[in-house]
């Protein structure tokens, strides 16, 4: 087995209900998928790491399956990060440009000037996201590097987390063998994978439907101007579904994966379904209409509470393109439906784009993320490349002292 070369990005996906590794190879100026391994999660809890050596031996696992596929040995990884620690807000800068054209020292100065925000001990700046510049009053500007003026403001969006779970998922990552090449904040990462040019550029709003979270993202004109993570997800429709079905957790998921649906009106009532009974007892015959009304008003919920967030940004009448849905959840039926009548916007489920290779192995929602982070990485190496390779708990300050040189995403 040979050692990852300088053309081979990881994407590692440390979710709530699995870790999912993806191995991305550069040929043709096209990324292929050469690799992917996936292990059930069990050492994590609403996206925020609670057991270390379990989600080590899932992390183990995941990655071993990926090298075996792709023939190569994994060093090293992007890192998604998620969780209701999470949190995002837009700041602005403003500098006196230098000499007479605006430079690359210039956008870095007022980029600094920008995040000079007061921030609590416990959290660190995750990424400082480029929405816009202004030059000399005139904004909507992409890169101001070379033109005239003589003052320059910043409009950015910044993600901060705390730093314990930042840590934390470092750690795991460190002690299954692997350097960590970035964290990255996990719909943002979704958001390469699945969002087209168009969608970005005209305003879309991104749900990640995950397992234990569900994080939003709303682009606009090129640029994230919103992030939020709700700590509600998949794992809250099958804990309802073993509590309202009184069945076991793990049956509990198979019946929502086989027989779930969002919408009541999309089943028919004298359609049955065979539901595990707890201990020793026998099955039960139930109707999958019982089944319906225990997942949609909790679908509803949650779809409700992101669409309080959207309004509260008061961003939503730039949705032209509408909501796209990613994540492993986002394969229940009627989520499309459910979200028309939510949000009062059009709706499709996102799947990962742009890519070659084992396009079938990862044509699916809940893959989104990890094959988002291969291709953040090869966006975002370029400028630069290998940020840490040292193993050790210094490892987080080194990610807080960079600044992102593309712009928006």
């Amino acid at each position: 087995m040979v050692e990852s070369s300088c053309d081979i990005v990881v994407g590692l996906d440390i979710g709530t209900t699995k870790i999912c590794c993806v191995v991305g190879e550069l040929a043709d100026d096209k990324i292929e998928i050469i690799g992917v391994g996936t292990h059930p999660s069990v050492g994590l809890r609403k996206g925020v790491v609670v057991n270390i050596d379990s989600t080590v031996n899932s992390i183990r696992k995941a990655v071993e399956e990926a090298e075996l596929m792709a023939g190569c040995e994994i060093t090293s990884a992007f890192v998604g990060i998620a969780g209701s620690h999470i949190k995002g807000f837009n700041s602005h800068g403003v500098i006196a440009v230098k000499g007479e054209e605006v430079s690359e020292e210039d956008v870095e100065r007022v980029i600094d000037a920008a995040r000079a925000v007061a921030i609590p001990l416990d959290r660190e700046i995750i990424h400082i996201l480029p929405q816009e510049y202004i030059v000399d009053d005139q904004d909507g500007i992409l890169d101001p590097v070379g033109m005239m003026g003589v003052r320059l403001e910043a409009k950015v969006h910044i993600v901060t987390g705390a730093v314990t779970a930042a840590q934390n998922l470092v750690k795991c990552a460190n002690r299954a063998g692997l350097d960590v090449d970035d964290i990255v904040l996990q719909p943002l990462a979704s958001a390469h994978a699945v969002i087209t040019d168009e969608e970005r550029e005209i305003g879309v709003a991104l749900i990640d439907f995950g397992g234990g979270t569900t994080d939003l993202a709303l682009l606009c004109e090129g640029s994230i101007k919103h992030t939020a993570v709700l700590g509600l997800g998949g794992n809250n429709l099958t804990y309802d579904i073993s509590v309202g079905l009184r069945t076991p957790m793990n049956d509990a998921e198979k019946i929502k994966i086989r027989y779930g649906t969002c919408l009541v009106s999309m089943v028919r009532r004298d359609e049955m379904i065979e539901v595990p009974s707890v201990g020793d007892r026998r099955p039960r015959q139930l109707s999958r209409h019982i089944l319906a009304e225990i997942l949609e008003p909790r679908v509803e919920e949650i779809f409700s509470l992101i669409d309080q967030e959207v309004q509260r940004t008061k961003l939503k009448e730039l949705l032209a393109s509408g909501v796209v849905i990613t994540g492993g959840s986002a394969l229940l039926p009627g989520v499309c439906e459910m979200a028309d009548q939510i949000f009062q916007l059009p709706a499709r489920v996102g799947y990962p784009r742009n890519i070659s290779g084992l396009v079938d192995v990862v044509n699916s929602p809940m893959y989104s993320t990890a094959v988002g982070l291969v291709l953040y990485g090869f966006q975002d190496r370029p400028q630069n490349p290998k940020r840490f390779k040292m193993r050790g708990d210094n490892i987080l300050s080194k990610v807080t002292g960079r600044m992102k040189s593309w712009f928006g995403l």
